[in-house]
């Protein structure tokens, strides 16, 4: 057993058997606020090499104020396909039904990415399997595959879920983000690595998961791991906003105003660099309690307003929400995790931070947040170590006012 309390630092969820062999790798978290109890998920990998992987664990943590009591680690053994490897978990949870929905992807064998890149033969396949119970039991395996890519599967030579959490809007609709490398045919080589680019985009359910579409590519610039969060405005309007990992330095921003179908909007975040040769990062929005006494207002924030649909007189009151983001800092190597903060999500350059949360070895991570009454409280799954960010994935705690205070000091 293992408990965290707000404030208090990590707690290690999952941790290296020893340097080099039994490793877990890609966090994702989960927040299930009618039982207040977390969902913590990672792929077990027989090394720490992606082609490594096996299958998907968890742990159950109870929240019990500002406080969470972890249970065993189990094995998600309904959540293979023969001879494939899973990876990638991507939780979503619907809260009209209390399922939650657990997506992946189950890759054949031991492919490399870079295999499938350079045959332009796509190994995965679009799974996932469900729990009516808050992960105490699950459902048999659901392929959709065919059913939500269908044909345009011969165009993509790989593609793969969040890694993350998903969203349910406020519409009612799910989302779960995924990218694809796409092969562009008209490139002019024979080289199928060399036609090939990855995308952003999103799997969508708009009857409870019943049925699964998927929206269209980001296609203009280069997008790979991605997540999403739902921005309100102050009309009480919404718009879908995604941040993804990109090759070209800087994260990508983009907005879609048809909740998810197509992103309209996009633009790589300068107050956002990537690390080395990028990193997955996680992004939640939520409805403050308090307002910042001064986080520092920009002087050209409302001559740099970016709002869909319309301009406003205010730039500081255009939306209810705002956002975290969780990304190593450091621009050369996996190291320093950080939490961004921002209070105007639809201005562009008005992201604040980082607040280190973690000194070291850091990678992938995943944020949620518990709206409960008057409380406020953020979790972090997040990959780290002392020499590598394989060692471990570890769990920590935060609140709203911890946030704020560590931002303005920062």
């Amino acid at each position: 057993m293992a408990e965290a309390w707000a404030g208090s630092g990590k707690v290690t969820l999952f941790r290296q058997e020893v340097p080099g062999g039994v490793t877990y790798r890609i966090p994702a978290l989960l927040f299930l606020p009618d039982k207040s109890v977390f969902l913590a998920f990672a792929e077990k990998r027989s090394s720490p090499k992606d082609e490594h992987a096996m299958h998907l664990v968890m742990r159950r943590g109870q929240k019990e104020g500002t406080s969470v009591q972890w249970g065993p680690q189990e094995s998600l053994t309904t959540a293979i396909l023969p001879d494939r490897r899973t990876m990638n978990p991507c939780p979503v949870y619907e809260k009209r039904s209390g399922r939650v929905f657990l997506f992946f992807i189950c890759v054949q064998g031991h492919v490399t990415e870079w295999h499938q890149l350079k045959s332009g033969r796509n190994a995965a396949r679009l799974s996932y399997v469900s729990s009516q119970d808050g992960g105490r039991r699950w459902s048999q395996l659901t392929d959709l595959t065919h059913e939500v890519i269908g044909a345009d599967l011969r165009n993509w030579a790989t593609f793969a879920v969040g890694p993350g959490h998903g969203l349910q809007m406020s519409s009612g609709r799910l989302l779960v983000p995924a990218y694809a490398y796409y092969s562009h045919w008209n490139c002019f080589t024979h080289c199928a690595a060399c036609c090939t680019r990855p995308h952003s985009f999103i799997f969508y359910s708009d009857d409870h998961g019943q049925n699964w579409a998927r929206g269209q590519l980001l296609r203009s610039l280069q997008t790979i791991e991605c997540q999403v969060a739902e921005v309100t405005r102050q009309d009480n309007g919404c718009v879908l906003y995604c941040n993804a990992r990109s090759p070209d330095k800087y994260r990508v921003e983009a907005f879609s105003m048809d909740y998810g179908g197509h992103f309209g909007e996009y633009f790589l975040c300068k107050d956002l660099p990537e690390t080395g040769n990028g990193c997955q990062g996680s992004v939640v929005s939520f409805t403050p309690l308090r307002k910042p006494l001064e986080l520092g207002r920009r002087d050209n924030i409302a001559a740099s307003a970016h709002f869909l649909g319309g301009h406003h007189s205010n730039a500081l009151e255009t939306t209810r929400s705002w956002m975290v983001f969780s990304h190593p800092t450091n621009r050369r190597k996996r190291v320093n995790l950080g939490i961004y903060l921002n209070t105007t999500p639809l201005v562009k350059s008005s992201w604040r931070g980082p607040w280190v949360l973690y000194e070291g070895p850091c990678g992938y991570s995943d944020l949620v947040v518990c709206e409960e009454g008057q409380a406020l409280l953020f979790g972090c799954l997040f990959e780290c170590g002392a020499s590598s960010e394989c060692e471990e994935i570890a769990f920590q705690l935060f609140t709203d006012v911890e946030l704020l205070r560590n931002v303005r000091e920062g």
